[in-house]
């Protein structure tokens, strides 16, 4: 079997720090923070009352009511990242064609506003089940998939990926073995995450999982910092549009670069805590170099999953230098989750994009809110700690670990 190389084609982004792409990437390099206290909902009652809202977003500026109001605004935040890397791409049904183009977009636990909102009405009411006809495609994590193959007449393999917070860079793998292997020429890749609202924020919360720096929200992601304490939630989306190589030029279409590797695993461990020596991250690493048929010591940059929880920063790093060796020192990491929060489902997706970008532009962005080394790292690793290092980005990883133990690295290459 020929195996067919796959390019970037087309980029959407909708962020907590901006509403497109170019909006995010100049936000990422200038280490602008996105966290704020909770404005959504009444949080004056939780521990944790800080989240990175994406700002100034009015669906009525992409959706006329009607449509608006059957939609959640997981749906909402995937339509608007679609949109924008759809026509990004530039393609159309004179380049290619629609009834081959897959769409395969992630969440990973869908409109959960949208069911909390429904209980809540169905709770003050008489017992009465009267609900909101469009509930269900609310609610449904596969809906935005949906959604998007029926705006455009995509007819192509069309599902979601759900594997918590791997679950967008899961789309990614799946829509890269599609082209990979010859299946399809165009795939629309992503995810995208609204779960800012109180029973998902009750729920981390109820884990210790979320930062409670509400004193001092715009430092409260601290990935790799002695001082994190947890993660500080995020919405929004992001979507690639993966294609064919021989599609793309023959088309003239502009290349942001290519995916040459992904590697998948899991941790076999718990059900939220990660391996504590980063095992399910050296299988998707050395995985990842094996498809891209390349050794560790090409990779110049790794835009980490790097959370801000104690144990999983620890952890992704063992796994990182048991995986890379003494080549981890050449390496410029990032965490991307400093700035954004953490979109959950959505996080693979635009961290995906910025590890392009970072390739396209030999520019990687900063970690930023690091004060203090943490005794358990390795102090000689560069984090890029708050300022952006132009260097050259010829290969880099990013990777995307999700609650249940699942792991994810896809290499990307500079075309």
């Amino acid at each position: 079997m020929e195996l067919k190389r796959v390019v970037i084609t087309g980029l959407g982004a909708i962020t907590p720090i901006g509403n497109t792409v170019p909006e995010y990437w100049d936000s990422l390099c200038k280490g602008v923070g996105g966290a704020g206290m909770i404005t959504r909902f009444d949080a004056s009652k939780f521990r944790s009352r800080i989240a990175c809202e994406v700002k100034n977003f009015n669906p009525e500026n992409y959706f006329d009511r009607k449509e608006a109001r059957k939609l959640d605004l997981y749906e909402q935040y995937a339509l608007v990242a679609a949109d924008e890397a759809i026509k990004d791409s530039g393609i159309s049904r004179d380049n290619t064609d629609f009834v081959e183009v897959g769409v395969i977009f992630a969440s990973g636990i869908g409109g959960i506003e949208s069911l909390y909102l429904e209980n809540v009405d169905y709770a003050r009411g008489d017992g009465t089940p009267r609900v909101n006809p469009f509930t269900i495609p609310k609610l449904l994590p596969d809906l935005a998939a949906g959604h998007i193959s029926i705006k455009y007449g995509f007819q192509g393999p069309n599902y979601c990926t759900v594997s918590a917070c791997a679950s967008s860079a899961h789309s990614i793998v799946d829509g890269f073995n599609y082209i990979h292997y010859g299946k399809n020429e165009v795939m629309i890749v992503g995810g995208a995450e609204a779960p800012i609202c109180p029973i998902s924020v009750a729920g981390f919360e109820a884990m210790r999982a979320l930062s409670t720096r509400n004193d001092d929200p715009t430092t409260a992601s601290r990935p790799f910092d002695a001082d994190r304490e947890g993660f500080v939630m995020g919405e929004g989306g992001g979507c690639l549009v993966l294609e064919e190589l021989e599609h793309a030029l023959r088309r003239g279409a502009k290349i942001y670069g290519e995916v040459v590797g992904c590697g998948v695993s899991a941790d076999a461990n718990h059900i939220t805590a990660p391996h504590p020596e980063g095992f399910g991250a050296v299988l998707s690493i050395n995985r990842a170099l094996k498809d891209a048929g390349i050794s560790g010591d090409k990779i110049d940059h790794i835009n980490t999953h790097g959370t801000s929880t104690p144990t999983g920063d620890v952890a992704e790093i063992r796994g990182i230098t048991a995986a890379l060796g003494e080549h981890i020192y050449n390496i410029s990491f990032n965490s991307g989750k400093s700035m954004t929060g953490h979109l959950l489902g959505g996080a693979g997706a635009i961290e995906a994009i910025s590890t392009v970008l970072a390739c396209k532009n030999d520019i990687v962005p900063p970690t930023i809110n690091h004060f203090t080394d943490d005794p358990n790292i390795d102090p000689k690793i560069d984090f890029t700690f708050w300022k952006a290092k132009q260097r050259t980005v010829n290969y880099a990883i990013s990777n995307a670990f999700g609650f249940g133990g699942h792991n994810v690295s896809i290499i990307f290459k500079k075309y």
